[in-house]
């Protein structure tokens, strides 16, 4: 069980949101560079990138910043999302060194592209499910769609994706604790990998979620726990790891 830290995007800042509210956003720095190298210090063995002004606009917007990142720790795994809706922004991220990309609201309205970009970049496709009430939003959680979650999973593990994140809404930076039924529910219901995302406040929550590597979770991501102090991150992730091995 990894923790993974989130760098949230928005006008080359590192902010949280609160459920995905654009206008609801904590500034936590202006260095999102100096943000990862931090992480990274310690202990972090994979970064959680999101291009949020990007996810809204449909296109890259911050992609300078993610390259930096990736240049500068060629060793760190990268997963990247925020508006990737096309092969060519694929490439452009997996040439400068990210590890993975996030496709999140293309999936979802276009899912035939999942099933072409697995076949193209095999082994680089994470698929970004973020759900409330059991239904997948799209368009940076502006839209609820009527797509049930763990149908769409089953779609995606069958076009052969990596893995794939599952956030609740709801959860999401109100430090709420993680929704720890609904990702138990995704996760037996396929077998590829899930990374858990949304709500983790302290040390109670990884031990919780921790309970579901049996079941095909493989991380959990943590954003405003770390950047506000509920939650340090080397604590958690040295637990993570010992929970990980003991069980």
């Amino acid at each position: 069980m990894e923790l993974i830290p989130a760098i949230d995007l928005k006008d080359g800042r590192c902010v949280r949101l609160r459920q995905g509210k654009m206008n609801e956003d904590t500034e936590f720095s202006k260095d999102p560079v100096a943000v990862a190298e931090r992480w990274i210090e310690e202990g972090a063995h994979r970064l959680h990138i999101i291009d949020l002004d990007g996810a809204f606009a449909g296109h890259p917007k911050n992609a300078d910043i993610i390259h930096a990142i990736a240049s500068n720790h060629p060793d760190v795994p990268i997963q990247v999302g925020g508006g990737i809706r096309d092969v060519n922004t694929i490439q452009g991220y997996l040439d400068a060194g990210v590890s993975y990309v996030i496709i999140g609201t293309q999936a979802i309205t276009a899912p035939h592209f999942v099933q072409d970009v697995c076949m193209e970049f095999p082994g680089h496709i994470i698929v970004g499910l973020d759900a409330k009430d059991g239904k997948v939003a799209i368009d940076g959680w502006s839209k609820l769609s009527h797509h049930d979650v763990i149908d769409m999973a089953q779609r995606f593990e069958a076009d052969g994706v990596e893995a794939i994140i599952f956030t609740d809404i709801r959860r999401d930076g109100m430090m709420a604790g993680i929704n720890i039924e609904a990702t138990r529910k995704l996760a037996s219901s396929i077998v590829t990998p899930v990374i858990a995302s949304g709500g983790i406040y302290n040390l109670d929550d990884i031990r919780r979620i921790c309970t579901l590597a049996e079941e095909g979770v493989i991380g959990a991501i943590t954003g405003r726990a770390i950047y506000e102090g509920s939650l340090d991150f080397a604590e958690g992730q040295k637990l993570a790891q010992e929970l990980s091995q003991s069980g």
